[in-house]
């Protein structure tokens, strides 16, 4: 028997085992180029040790992939801080007016770097400090050694905000009967502190305090929130209190990740999502490798390669057979006169209809089957059948020719079965 199937699916189960460790302990890469602080990017420009440490550290943390365009009317997911860590796609004007009304609830907002526009909503700007320079800086909160900052934060000039503001109505289109005031206009903290400042004294963190417990929290530079910051310096001092709920409104931590690109609309089709699933993680290639065994091995249970195998051929044994092999059982017990009656009375059930055997007298019964035979062939076969039950002499073929004599005689009385027998 050939075992090269069961041995080729083996081979190739092992393989795709094998391929499915390697993939399993290879390391993703993720693109160098790809410099967005995004809490689901592990590399050096990315944030995601930020949320792992707060989840760490037993905090509530979470990724947010939805627009924020009913921030300030939720109940079940409202964040207790929500985090901007300079999106690379700005809050549109609804968003934006949902960021002032959650603030002005009481909600906390760290933006850094534009913050997706609420740095400049809130009446402030990032301005670099020279071209590819640097400067000092201090924390005035604690004594923790800082980084040198790349940017900085300065006040936008009452002029530009109130352009803004126009520019803001003209948006919403000049047929509105009555538009409402500019909302960042509302937003007038009665408090600003600085929290680190450069060596010139201008803020590079800020926090601004408002009339209802709501706060904003300004980051110049977003490099202080990234993997690498956190892992060469002590900036994790510094902004971890930033990254706390205050004791009065508990709560989780929220990181928008939709203005990072990550948004649930932003994924494509699911199964174009499936796809990239597959093909990016460990799991997902050892899922592919063992739909590759399947399929292969699928391919070579369905399709005959070669020619079909020779194989021993087993044929049934004819009645004859079995009555001669009957015969010299009965034959080798010694009793050919009991042998001989026992093949002719089987004969006999045989043909009756109902299976009646009745006495043990079957020379009557032999002459009326003679009578009733119409081939010269069958009465020889039951002449020699009577004459055998007769005859008292010691050979020791008598056994073996009743036998033979019997199956004559069957074969030419047997019911035949007709096509449209059922």
């Amino acid at each position: 028997m050939s075992y090269r199937l069961e041995i080729t699916t083996a081979v190739l189960l092992a393989c795709a085992i094998g391929v499915g460790i390697w993939a399993a302990n290879r390391k993703p890469r993720e693109p160098e180029l790809d410099f967005r602080a995004s809490t689901y990017l592990s590399g050096p420009n990315g944030s995601k040790a930020l949320h792992e440490i707060l989840v760490g550290l037993g905090r509530l943390s979470e990724r947010r992939r939805s627009a924020l365009t009913a921030l300030a009317t939720e109940r079940a997911h409202r964040p207790a801080i929500l985090v901007l860590v300079d999106p690379i796609i700005d809050l549109g004007d609804d968003e934006i007016e949902q960021v002032v009304r959650y603030v002005r609830a009481g909600g906390a907002v760290l933006a850094v770097g534009d913050g997706g526009g609420v740095t400049s909503c809130a009446g402030w700007r990032t301005q670099q400090v020279r071209f590819g320079d640097s400067i000092g800086v201090r924390a005035l909160e604690t004594d923790a050694q800082l980084p040198a900052t790349h940017r900085v934060l300065t006040v936008v000039p009452a002029k530009s905000n109130a352009a803004r503001g126009s520019l803001q109505k003209l948006r919403k289109g000049a047929d509105e009967d009555a538009p409402g005031p500019d909302l960042c206009a509302t937003l007038a903290p009665f408090a600003a502190d600085k929290v680190v400042v450069a060596l010139n004294n201008r803020p590079a963190i800020l926090r601004l305090r408002y009339r209802g417990g709501g706060t904003i929290t300004l980051a110049a530079d977003r490099r202080w929130f990234t993997n690498r910051a956190w892992r060469d310096t002590d900036v994790s001092v510094v902004l971890l209190p930033l990254l706390t709920p205050r004791a009065e409104r508990p709560g989780r931590v929220t990181w928008d990740e939709y203005h990072q690109g990550f948004g649930f609309g932003n994924q494509g089709s699911f199964a174009g999502h499936t796809w990239s699933w597959l093909h990016s993680t460990p799991a997902g290639w050892a899922i592919l490798q063992l739909i590759a065994v399947a399929l292969a091995w699928l391919a070579m249970t369905s399709v005959r390669f070669g020619p079909a195998l020779s194989v021993i051929e087993r044929r049934r044994r004819s009645p004859l057979e079995h009555l001669e092999a009957l015969g010299a059982g009965l034959e080798s017990a010694g009793d050919a006169d009991t042998a001989i009656q026992r093949l002719a009375l089987g004969l006999r059930r045989r043909l009756s209809r109902a299976g009646h055997i009745g006495n043990g007298n079957l020379l009557p019964w032999l002459e009326s089957l003679e009578l009733a035979m119409r081939d010269p062939r069958g009465r020889a076969a039951v002449r020699r059948l009577h004459h055998l039950l007769t005859a008292r002499d010691r050979d020791e073929q008598r056994v073996l020719l009743a036998a033979q004599a019997v199956e004559d005689v069957w074969e030419e009385l047997r019911p035949r079965t007709t096509r449209n027998a059922s």
